[in-house]
């Protein structure tokens, strides 16, 4: 049997004049907007190197035939997943 909360929620349903306790219409796109975030590939940053240490990350990136911010974030992924290991 149903409480008079439940009959009163399944009137609703049944004559469509059920109401939303919350915007879900905004809830579900600011969802989507976190999620895109979340997920995009990348994020830009700005960063600052010596002119010497770039100068010599785009010489090597030259000798690799890729470009610089290419090596730059390989270099960052291989060190975020424990791929390389600072000395310090």
């Amino acid at each position: 049997m149903f409480d008079k909360e439940e009959l009163e929620i399944l009137e609703a349903l049944e004559n469509d004049t059920i109401k939303r306790s919350i915007d879900a219409n905004g809830e579900i796109a600011l969802a989507k907007r976190y999620a895109k975030e979340h997920l995009s590939k990348s994020k830009n940053i700005t960063i600052r190197i010596n002119g010497v240490d770039l100068e010599g990350i785009k010489s090597k990136s030259r000798e690799l035939g890729i470009p610089y911010q290419t090596l730059i974030n390989a270099l960052i992924h291989q060190y975020a997943t424990d791929k390389i290991k600072l000395s310090v």
